[in-house]
């Protein structure tokens, strides 16, 4: 690990993402969300591959779960994805806890790279997608403040790369005295005043 990767704890915010799944109706698993080709149903099967990929990842058990690239196909949400949805996202927290996690090469989306790297995309993951979940169901959110600043320098770093449009959209500009989860935000691509009937 650099002197530059930070410490960070993931399981405030893997926490926080699975008391807004718990929360979630079946009638809002068919509602639209900020991710324009996602339903809540969609956002909520992608963060169940998203958190199996990167706690195997962070363990660095490369197979299957890492070297599926995440656009490939729409992700199916599982009958039992009540129950393992919390779960996994405990093991990814677990798995991030250990210091070597952070360190070496491992997979992630069918690609290879540093564990400091793709520890960072799992909280940018986690904090944001957790942002598109509470917007498509009508929840406030309050992501782990830690995770939120990872994610926001995480993004801004990238901000400028004119490669980013193959992750991201294109940035939305927001005010720059703007709270910190609406940068945030506006640095993924999404417009942080997005609602349901937008």
């Amino acid at each position: 690990m650099t002197d530059t990767t930070p410490t960070l704890d993931l399981g405030p915010q893997t926490a926080v993402v699975a008391r807004l799944a718990e929360g979630v109706t079946d009638e809002q698993l068919a509602d639209p969300t900020p991710c324009p080709k996602y339903a809540v149903r969609d956002v909520l099967a992608h963060l169940a591959g998203l958190a199996a990929a990167f706690r195997d990842a962070g363990r660095k058990d490369l197979g299957v779960t890492t070297d599926t690239e995440p656009g490939s196909a729409l992700p199916e949400l599982g009958q039992g994805w009540r129950e393992e949805l919390p779960e996994v996202l405990g093991e990814l927290a677990e798995a991030w806890r250990d210091p070597a996690a952070w360190t070496g090469m491992t997979r992630a989306g069918g690609l290879d790279l540093p564990g400091e790297i793709a520890g960072l995309v799992a909280t940018d993951e986690l904090v944001i997608h957790g942002w598109d979940l509470a917007r498509a169901t009508g929840r406030s959110y309050a992501p782990d403040p830690a995770a939120l600043q990872v994610c926001h320098d995480f993004l801004a770093a990238s901000a400028d790369d004119p490669g980013r449009g193959d992750i991201f959209g294109p940035v939305v500009r927001v005010e720059a005295d703007a709270p910190l989860l609406a940068r945030a935000v506006g640095l993924s691509g999404r417009d942080p005043g997005w609602t349901p009937r937008s």
